[in-house]
């Protein structure tokens, strides 16, 4: 089969472009990202020379060059990964966010839909069922859990999520979504919880905690994720969606602690900041659905996911300070920029 995959320079794109090539060698995948300030060339640089991998810069809100790719392609699957996905991102600039993320999902759907692609899969999070109370510790998001957003960012998921749905009842587009918690693991960008800690631990900084650290998430390894989209990409039910967590719930404020033990640093760098704007309280997701249905069990407890983790960051420090100091966006020029 030959699979798309879209924001596949960026944190969990590049996994699963790795899980892919490794797990279903015969596959050919195509790896299409535009290369924002997120989205790292280099990520991708142990598959570049395997014969079944191919990379494009593109913007899937570009109608015209997308066609052509899929014309050209003729793909089998779409898996799209490609969004904007930061919560204090989204509430400084919101229209970005509905640009790449609902006008990109129509984009990408039309493509599909006009050239015969099998299976159209979209990527997207918890964050559309709102948040849980923090006492409630018996509450879970379902897959019939009501959509209820919070930030410009997950309305934006929320509205891709319900045009997918809305093509598959109008336009009978063969298509599944998999909503998954909190990810963690190798190349995610340092604006995000771990990574940031982890990075500011080891140069000795501050390390910003929002409000007093309470809020929860149920950390799901980034390895975890790419198995089980690869199941329901491949063997989920055409019209469904599936959740994906590991039920490592934690507070952020314990997560932070558990980073500063590993790398022996002290509690005093925790400085605690003003809260985000509308900032959820906990989610928690029931994988019941994907692990009844599809058989998918995690590999990592959040243990063993964050020890290799935190290993991970500390064995690629030039990655982490070529990323951090906008190096890296110079990468493409050189490798691209004369063909």
């Amino acid at each position: 089969m030959k699979i798309l995959v879209t924001g596949a320079a960026g944190f969990i794109g590049t996994n699963f472009v790795y899980y892919e090539l490794e797990n279903h060698p015969e596959d050919q995948i195509v790896a299409l990202d535009l290369l924002t300030y997120a989205g790292n060339l280099k990520n991708l640089d142990g598959c570049k020379d395997n014969p079944n991998f191919k990379f494009v810069k593109m913007d899937i809100r570009d109608r015209e060059a997308i066609y052509k790719l899929f014309e050209e392609e003729q793909f089998d699957i779409v898996a799209n990964f490609a969004a904007e996905s930061h919560v204090d991102r989204s509430i400084e600039d919101p229209e970005v966010f509905l640009r790449t993320n609902i006008i990109g999902t129509e984009v990408l759907m039309d493509a599909s839909l006009k050239y015969g692609v099998k299976r159209y899969h979209q990527v997207s999070t918890d964050e559309v069922y709102g948040d849980l109370p923090l006492e409630a510790t018996d509450l879970f998001f379902t897959e019939s859990t009501p959509l209820h957003t919070s930030s410009p960012y997950s309305a934006s998921k929320a509205s891709g999520d319900l045009l997918v749905m809305a093509y598959h009842r109008t336009f009978g587009l063969n298509m599944s979504i998999s909503r998954c918690s909190n990810n963690y693991g190798p190349y995610q960008f340092p604006e995000k919880l771990i990574p940031l800690m982890i990075n500011n631990a080891r140069h000795d900084k501050n390390l910003p905690v929002y409000g007093e650290g309470l809020n929860v998430r149920d950390w799901l390894h980034v390895y975890d994720h790419c198995s089980g989209i690869d199941l329901v990409m491949r063997n989920g039910e055409n019209g469904e969606v599936y959740n994906i967590g590991g039920h490592n719930e934690r507070h952020n404020i314990d997560v932070v602690k558990t980073i500063l033990k590993e790398l022996d640093k002290p509690e005093s760098l925790i400085t605690y900041v003003t809260d985000r704007k509308g900032h959820d309280l906990r989610y928690a997701i029931d994988p019941t659905k994907i692990e009844t249905k599809l058989g998918w069990k995690p590999k990592y407890n959040f243990e063993s996911g964050i020890k290799e983790t935190i290993n991970w960051y500390l064995n690629n420090q030039q990655w982490m300070d070529e990323v951090t100091s906008g190096d890296y966006l110079k990468y493409y020029e050189e490798m691209y920029g004369n063909r």
